[in-house]
């Protein structure tokens, strides 16, 4: 094969956002990429199945020639042409495979045949991946993490949202971190959780030195772990925390997880199954922690909740939605809150509410 160029830059790359052609099975896709990463597969989840085969049969020689054979004619027309398409839309891009082997070497060739030179990158996603793992161990190493905790409905994600430097953990998990908390977009995989983490990390802490604020997660978000070494870094984090009346408290989760949540369940899927399945939701949510409830107390917010949804959907307002939430916060969440905060080992650097903790936030920590 022709000298074609070749890039081992991983830094630079994520620094830039670069753009990524994924030659990879849309099967090793879908299990995770990049931020920047387009499927475009040099073959189909059967095909590498096949070729793999034929691999391990009767070597790699044979099991080239059937690779061969299964793309070949329209169909490597079809393919060669979408590549071409997306090498020209995006001239700095680069294109890898799972170990920047024969199939990215392949493609490479051919883009090369019709006159594209394209950069393959070196060690392909594998070596992509191992950088940002390794990554993300030395962000933490040098990052000083600040948390923003809150009883729940204190508007964290708020205060995250009103300071350009705080990375968004449950942006990046689309979810917002409780039992009710699923959105109507799907979560990413796990590996694509942690690699946007590692970019987020390595981006932020390229911009400017001092603290990395984070609101105060658990284990979970939603189905995604965090990393264990992050997790255990803001364990010993010191703390911003935000403090409001629960009348106040109220109005946010009312505002966050009846309103703009169900206008996000309207929009994605109609204005008949949305308000349904945001319904059936919230109601999954709350059966999700009927045994911390309680068997009395599930069934009469339960209740409550059923009934809000129904004279909200009968044009009744959704003012009906205060009982229940005000009776999960002051039940359920604040108690597990103040359990919480006392397994915590950072300091708490300064306590107030949102605008107080924002303003502390921007001349004290310089965000």
């Amino acid at each position: 094969m022709t000298d074609l160029p070749v890039c081992a830059d991983y830094r630079r790359l994520f620094l830039e956002d670069a753009v990524f052609m994924d030659l990879r099975s849309p099967g090793e896709y879908a299990h995770g990429a990049f931020p920047g990463a387009t499927s475009l597969p040099l073959m189909t989840d059967d095909e590498r199945a096949q070729v793999g085969t034929c691999y391990k049969q009767r070597g790699q020689a044979a099991a080239i020639e059937l690779g061969h054979r299964l793309v070949a004619g329209r169909e490597r027309e079809r393919r060669v042409a979408a590549w071409r398409a997306f090498a020209q839309r995006h001239p700095q891009g680069y294109l890898y495979c799972w170990r920047g082997g024969l199939r990215s070497q392949t493609v490479q060739q051919w883009l090369a045949d019709e006159g594209i030179v394209y950069p393959r990158i070196e060690g392909g996603y594998k070596a992509l991946r191992r950088f940002l793992l390794e990554e993300l161990a030395r962000s933490l190493e040098r990052a000083q993490l600040v948390l923003v905790s809150g009883r729940t409905g204190t508007g964290k994600t708020r205060v995250i949202h009103a300071l350009p430097e705080a990375l968004d953990l449950e942006g990046m998990a689309r979810h917002r971190g409780s039992s009710f908390g699923h959105l109507p977009e799907p979560q990413p995989s796990q590996i694509d959780f942690e690699n946007a983490l590692s970019i987020a990390f390595l981006q932020r802490l390229s911009r400017r030195p001092g603290p990395v604020l984070l609101e105060d997660e658990g284990r979970l978000i939603g189905r995604l772990a965090l990393p264990e070494n992050l997790r255990q870094s803001m364990q010993r984090a010191p703390m911003l925390v935000v403090e409001e009346p629960l009348d106040e408290r109220v109005a946010v989760i009312l505002d966050d997880y009846i309103v703009d949540l169900g206008a996000r369940y309207a929009r994605r899927f109609g204005a008949v199954d949305g308000p349904a399945m945001h319904r059936a939701r919230l109601l999954e949510g709350l059966d999700g922690i009927r045994k911390r409830l309680g068997g009395a107390r599930h069934q009469a917010l339960r209740a409550t909740m059923e009934q809000a949804f129904a004279l909200q959907h009968s044009g009744g307002g959704n003012a009906a939605h205060r009982a229940w939430i005000r009776e999960l916060l002051e039940a359920y969440y604040d108690p597990m809150y103040s359990y919480q905060l006392a397994q915590r080992a950072g300091t708490v650097l300064f306590q107030g509410n949102r605008r107080e903790v924002i303003a502390y936030a921007r001349s004290a920590l310089s965000c």
